[in-house]
């Protein structure tokens, strides 16, 4: 958990490699409860193997030489289970989707889909014919480890059995005691035991060692990522804004694809403006609002505040210089005050602070549906309050408000699940909001949406498509200019400004 919260950005969950290595980790966690014990029991197997050597060289020195017989079988039971391995990872990512089938039939988000289209059989077949494919994978692995494990024992077993009539002889010709047979006898039986647990034991030493490499690897990949955002030359984010924010040339492709979500995007923000960012889906909006927070780096171009190059700034104190509200938003499901103040967390123990944060999201009448206030339990999966998905967002909005001061309020579709009269409310508050940034740093508001209802007030309209600027100006210019804006904001409603 510590490591993959470390992770400055989010661009690693858009690659399977990565999904498919943290799925392993997963498997793999009982294995890093105590990577000594597989250390100690080795040891100590291998101690009670050159014990029972030592005993049976003082009967006579070549049946000191009986565990050889045995190594094959050891050796074949350390490749089983390294050749499983090897499987497992070969089908990490057939796991996922084995899981992600699982969740869809039995956890909460997808129910309601599964049972009105009926999917329900569809999935438990799918989840069924990829089990079985995998299982017959595994059956086909463990009937060649079997084969070679039990030929190996064959030969250990013929050993035994010739150190035994061997010995018998010895003693019929008075050349060793009887009593010497019988501790051949039982040393042997014990080394068929401890080649059998000297195998087991390296195989999970095995097992460890790859476990503990693969949380060393996610341990590099952490400290890589976070060395990478860390700047050559920290410069100190500026306490006000002077000028603005500006995107020279941005260009930005996710990880995985050569098609470019933003193309040489140039764009100026400037200080205590009110920026809308406006286009279809697809276009690229919530895209330069993730960039802007860094969650993504661009591909090429860079971002400057105040002039000063974004990646200079060390990313957690510019981070903590902003608010942020996603469209994709978490559901804490913690006591409500705490889902709220986790967006300021030196606040979230004050009611006052998290009541007042709810005001500027217009989002106060949460409260006096809630149970218990501002104590009340959310969700039900802890036996809490279960809110409609309009109240959800009204939560994480109070929780993007928690910050009083920030240099860059961001709303990203902040009403695509409120009813029109509490969005109507919430710009009027808005419009507040980001006047008091404006006032107190020099502060931009940006406000990302596809509704022409919430971006009219603002001081700068900026319209993607296709990844690219189409148009700029405010509501009034763009709408004189009768361009694409003007056409989007028709096909909508005229009547909101």
């Amino acid at each position: 958990m510590d490591l993959v919260a470390a992770v400055p950005g989010v661009a690693h969950h858009e690659l399977s490699e990565y999904s498919d290595r943290m799925e392993l980790i997963r498997t793999e966690r009982t294995y890093l409860a105590n990577p000594f014990n597989p250390i100690s029991w080795t040891l100590a197997s291998v101690v009670s193997t050159v014990t029972v050597i030592v005993l049976l060289g003082s009967v006579r020195p070549v049946l000191a030489l009986l565990p050889l017989v045995g190594l094959p079988a050891a050796v074949a039971n350390g490749r089983a289970d390294v050749s499983l391995e090897n499987l497992l990872d070969a089908q990490a990512e057939d796991n996922r989707r084995l899981r992600h089938l699982l969740e869809l039939a039995t956890e909460p988000p997808a129910a309601k889909e599964v049972r009105l289209l009926g999917l329900g059989r569809e999935i438990v077949e799918r989840h069924g014919a990829l089990f079985a494919q995998l299982e017959r994978a595994r059956v086909r692995l463990a009937t060649r480890n079997t084969a070679g494990v039990v030929a190996a024992w064959m030969v250990f077993g013929a050993g035994y059995a010739g150190a035994v009539l061997w010995s018998m002889h010895l003693a019929r010709t008075g050349a060793i005691s009887a009593g010497s047979v019988l501790l051949v006898l039982s040393l042997g039986a014990q080394m068929n035991m401890q080649l059998a647990e000297l195998g087991w034991n390296v195989a999970w030493l095995i097992r460890t060692y790859r476990a503990v490499g693969r949380l060393v690897w996610l341990s590099d990949f952490a400290a890589e990522a976070k060395a990478n955002a860390d700047p050559p030359a920290r410069r100190p984010v500026p306490a006000v804004l002077r000028q603005g924010i500006a995107f020279d040339s941005v260009s930005f492709a996710y990880p995985g694809t050569d098609r470019p979500v933003l193309h040489r995007v140039d764009l100026s923000l400037p200080q205590g403006a009110t920026v809308a960012v406006v286009g279809e889906n697809g276009a690229g909006k919530t895209t330069l609002a993730k960039l802007l927070v860094r969650l993504y780096e661009p591909t090429s171009g860079r971002i400057s505040v105040d002039g000063t190059d974004l990646r200079s700034f060390d990313i957690e104190e510019w981070r903590a210089r902003i608010s942020a509200g996603f469209q994709d938003f978490a559901r804490f499901e913690l006591v409500a005050r705490e889902s709220i103040g986790v967006g300021f967390v030196p606040d979230m123990a004050s009611s006052a602070k998290v009541g007042a944060a709810l005001a500027r999201g217009a989002a106060e009448d949460l409260v006096e549906v809630l149970p218990d206030g501002l104590a009340t339990q959310l969700g039900r999966e802890f036996d809490g309050t279960e809110l409609s998905i309009g109240q959800w967002q009204k939560i994480a909005l109070g929780r993007a408000m928690m910050r009083e001061s920030p240099l860059v309020l961001l709303l990203d579709e902040p009403t695509a699940s409120l009813d029109a009269p509490t969005e109507h409310q919430l710009f009027e508050r808005f419009a507040g909001a980001a006047r008091q940034v404006a006032d107190a740093h020099g502060g931009v508001t940006i406000l990302v949406s596809h509704r022409f209802s919430t971006v009219c007030m603002a001081d700068l309209i900026v319209v993607l498509d296709g990844g690219a600027i189409q148009e700029l100006g405010s509501h009034d210019q763009l709408m004189a200019r009768g361009g694409r804006y003007a056409e989007l904001y028709r096909l909508q409603a005229s009547g909101y400004c």
